[in-house]
């Protein structure tokens, strides 16, 4: 590994020097912002990105079969490359209202950390390199990657790693939320939902327990009794119920949104196991539909704490006075380290109310967060990670 001391040296001035690129990328953030962008409905988003990539001069930008955006920044030799990539899609309908509010301190909006910002910097990154008068020598792809989210389960980048010519040294992921986060492993995980409906047959004239919600409550119960390991980390999260139309009418159905997440693919396996048989033991015994619906996995894997390319971020971060935030992700970065490639995921900014319509992102902090991106990029660009 090379030493990353004149790499640090220019990182010096670096955060102040990004605050005349205030106007441009605020901009971005909020037109990009204002586009809905629900899970596989990501297009116009697209669209807007390559108009955007396009004004900033990359002759070299499309959508891919799968809905993806694209745009190359050409390095002195095309012969390696590095994934800059951010998601498009929102877990937010666009039936709200996805107007950004702005101050001088923050930004407020459905989706503004994730990932409207990612995306607001992934089409500024040209821009900024190119008034820098920066020239790297591979080349730089950046990826607006559709169907990450949810039922998505990551099937825009899959297909773009399947089927792009390029040889990818080094990848970075970028979201909006938290500074200082640097997931470079991801975990096992498995995704799904458990529906309950009360069968056509019930006698509603009655009075009873009848109730697709009182059912769905069953088999939380009985996924609370699970044991869990302490070692390795394993949790159940259950983070949506949606069920029933009124305050006097019985719940004919209802839905759990719910996660297993493991250091262990192993025990990720066996809770999955365990959640299909307690969902055939109370639909068996209540007589109610109770089926269960698996569309999203995750392996463990990653690069090691030690490798170059998570030493180099670690350099940057110390250099520009950022906490590092470790954790793993279930992200993109999954699919790279699939790939084999090397490969971290990186936060830009402060934020609060993640996932909510008032989601709010500060903005001087961005600036140490786009310095970040741009250090590590030099670092992976001049050799550093290797």
């Amino acid at each position: 590994m090379k030493d990353i001391t004149s790499l640090e040296k220019k990182l010096s001035g670096l955060e102040e020097q990004l605050k005349k690129y205030r106007e441009v990328l605020l901009a971005n953030l909020v037109m990009i912002g204002e586009i809905p962008a629900p899970t596989s409905d990501e297009n116009r988003r697209v669209k807007f990105i390559l108009n955007r990539f396009d004004e900033a001069g990359l002759t070299d930008s499309s959508i891919d079969g799968s809905g993806n955006g694209i745009g190359v920044l050409s390095g002195k030799d095309n012969s390696e490359a590095i994934l800059i990539n951010a998601h498009a899609d929102t877990i937010f309908s666009a039936k709200i209202d996805h107007t950004m509010q702005v101050s001088s301190n923050s930004i407020t909006g459905p989706g503004v950390a994730d990932n409207s910002l990612g995306l607001a910097a992934l089409v500024t990154l040209p821009y900024i390199l190119e008034d820098m008068e920066v020239e790297l020598n591979r080349d730089l792809v950046l990826l607006a990657g559709v169907k990450s989210l949810g039922r998505g389960n990551l099937e825009g980048i899959h297909f773009f790693l399947d089927n792009n010519p390029f040889t990818i040294k080094g990848a970075i992921c970028i979201e909006g939320m938290q500074l200082g986060r640097l997931s470079y492993s991801s975990i096992g995980m498995l995704r799904g939902e458990i529906t309950c409906r009360v069968p056509e047959s019930y006698d509603w004239s009655r009075f009873g327990d009848a109730s697709a919600i009182l059912t769905l409550n069953e088999v939380i119960n009985k996924i609370n009794d699970i044991h869990l390991p302490k070692r390795p980390r394993t949790s159940i999260v259950m983070g949506s119920i949606v069920g029933g139309t009124s305050f006097n009418t019985i719940a004919r159905d209802a839905t759990l949104g719910f996660e297993v997440r493991s250091e262990s693919q192993e025990v990720v396996e066996r809770a999955g196991e365990t959640i299909n048989d307690i969902v055939l033991e109370v639909s068996s015994k209540t007589g109610d539909q109770v089926e269960l619906d698996i569309f999203a996995k995750r392996t463990p894997g990653g690069i090691p704490y030690s490798h170059p390319l998570t030493k180099c971020a670690r350099s940057v971060m110390e250099t520009l006075d950022i906490e590092p935030r470790l954790a793993p992700s279930t992200s993109e970065l999954s699919a790279l380290i699939d790939k084999n490639i090397p490969a971290l995921t990186l936060g830009l900014t402060m934020g609060e109310r993640t996932s909510k319509t008032n989601e709010t992102i500060q903005i001087e902090p961005i600036y140490k967060g786009l310095a970040q991106l741009i250090g590590t990029i030099l670092a992976v660009d001049g050799g550093y990670c290797e």
